[in-house]
Formats: structure tokens, sequence, C-alpha cells
């Protein structure tokens, strides 16, 4: 576990939601400069910690909310720090929990130097990080499919399929191999979509293939 253990002046720490923020600020000593709801907004967060700029630095959990908060950071020339979801779980976790006493416990983390880091993806590739990480989902969902052709097979108890379902040309006629009208409706839509599960999947990985080398991740 890597902890951020670098001095500041001030502290701060955010806990980030979609709508609003609870935003903590903590001077050398441990007081509490801000401590205060905000919307989520550049702006109204920028109007905050206007006071306490100097020599700042800001813990955001890395929950899916942090990109825009990182950016403006390292736009506005303010130190963030990104927290290990899983590590300030473990940390932090308490029977006393909610937006506000969350946010004082970043900020005092922080301080203390014991605020577990996470990477911060630089901003230029996360576009194609995020799209790599729907072409897994993408896979995962075909996958699932392709393994509940089996399972309804062993369901019926029926002779194996035989073939490697994975193969467009094998799943042609699976559907027939399946005596119950009603079943072989039901493979009928599952090897359907695993058909568009394979046009998008091609079209994701040739767009990645070319941002990828471009992006040189």
């Amino acid at each position: 576990m890597n902890f951020y253990t670098q001095q500041h002046k001030q502290y701060c720490g955010i806990d980030l939601h979609a709508k609003a923020m609870y935003v903590c600020s903590l001077d050398q000593n441990g007081t509490k400069l801000v401590h205060k709801n905000v919307p989520t907004t550049p702006a109204a967060f920028l109007r905050l910690i206007a006071p306490y700029r100097d020599d700042l630095v800001v813990g955001v959990e890395g929950m899916f909310t942090w990109y825009w908060g990182a950016d403006l950071c390292a736009k506005e020339g303010i130190a963030f720090v990104l927290g290990h979801a899983l590590y300030l779980k473990a940390i932090h976790g308490g029977k006393a929990k909610n937006d506000k006493i969350a946010a004082h416990k970043i900020a005092v983390l922080l301080r203390g130097g014991m605020f577990p880091q996470a990477y911060v993806y630089p901003s230029e590739r996360r576009a194609t990080r995020d799209l790599l990480r729907r072409r897994c989902h993408l896979a995962r969902k075909r996958a699932e499919l392709l393994a509940h052709i089996h399972t309804t097979n062993s369901q019926y108890n029926l002779p194996k399929i035989g073939k490697r379902l994975a193969n467009k040309a094998n799943r042609e006629d699976v559907a027939e191999h399946f005596p119950d009208l009603s079943v072989r409706k039901a493979l009928e839509v599952e090897v359907s979509l695993i058909d568009h599960y394979d046009q998008l999947l091609g079209e994701v990985e040739l767009y990645l293939t070319r941002s990828a080398k471009t992006d040189d991740v």
C-alpha cells in the first residue's frame, strides 16, 4: 500500500458524489477551515476553497466521479491525490459514516500521511482505457450466453452438442438440437445475441487497435 506523505499547509478531503460533495479542509494543526456540502461543480468548489488555496492538497476517494476533479486541480495547479477505494474502506470504515464524516476522515488521513494512493490515469488516455473495460464487459456477456447454451443442454440431459459454439458457423443450427419449441426459441434468441456481440466486439476491437497505438497505452 502506497501512502501520500507529502506535507502541505492545508489538506482538503472531499466525499464526492454526482450532484453534491462534502468538502472539509484542515490546516497543519488539524483545525477545520471549512466543512460544507456544495454542488458538484467546478465553480462551487473553487469558490469554497478560494481562501485556502495556498499549498493545498485535495484528496478524493477513487469512485466513478473523480475524473473532473483531477482535471480541474491539474488545470488550477492544485495538488490532487486519488484514494484507493478498497484500502480507504479498510482504514476509515466504521459504524458512524455519512458524507460529512467521510470528508473529514479523508482530510485527516491526508494530514497524517495515512491516505492510501491510487494511480491517477492520464486524462488523455482514460477514454481508451474505459473503452477497453467496456470491451471486457461485452466479452463476458457473450461468454455467459455461450455457457448458458451448454447449461441448457445439460438441464435437459441431451447428447453433447460436440461443437465449439464460439465459432459462428457451429451456432447456425444449434437451436435445432433442442426438441422443445419454447426452449428452441430461447436458444435462437441467445444465438442472435451472441452474433450481435460478435459484431460489436469486432468493431470495438478494430477501433481499439487503432486508438491504442495512438495513445500508446
